[in-house]
């Protein structure tokens, strides 16, 4: 849906589906984002400094998905203050998100991640691969099929 490398020119809002972030390291993919309905997908590097991403995002189900040109939604922002309000509270919840996140993988354990992960987002669980969500949560599919054996 999204490459990495490339400056990335729409916004994309999920009305059905899930998609993932991911970037590819030297150890494989590492996922860190997985996307929903009601979700905006978009690469935050380049909407903000047009500038090429680091992730790439792919469909992980059959997705319905709206999209709106970045130039467009930028020229709105200057014709509607409502809309620039918006734009800027969904730059808000995103850093929020990656703030969550952040501290989430700095200061809980491998099972508090995984609980944390199935009391929040317990949907994640269900529709995505489970080596995405290992990879998500910092920890191997192995280590995660041994907390999920304990945790039930």
């Amino acid at each position: 849906m999204l490459r990495a490398n490339r400056v990335e020119n729409k916004l994309y809002f999920i009305k059905k589906g899930v998609v993932r972030a991911y970037a590819i390291t030297a150890e494989g993919e590492t996922t860190f984002w997985f996307g929903v309905e009601g979700d905006a997908v978009i690469s935050m590097k380049s909407y903000i400094l047009s500038q090429s991403g680091y992730e790439d995002i792919e469909l992980l189900e059959d997705c319905v998905l709206y999209e709106i040109d970045l130039t467009n939604l930028k020229t709105l922002y200057t014709k509607d203050i409502h809309i620039a309000n918006w734009g800027r509270k969904l730059a808000e919840q995103e850093l929020l998100k990656t703030e969550e996140r952040l501290i989430n993988q700095q200061f809980l354990t491998a099972t508090e991640r995984y609980e944390a992960l199935i009391s929040n987002r317990p949907d994640i669980i269900q529709r995505v691969q489970l080596t995405y969500v290992a990879s998500y949560l910092g920890m191997s599919a192995v280590s995660l099929s041994r907390i999920r054996a304990g945790v039930k």
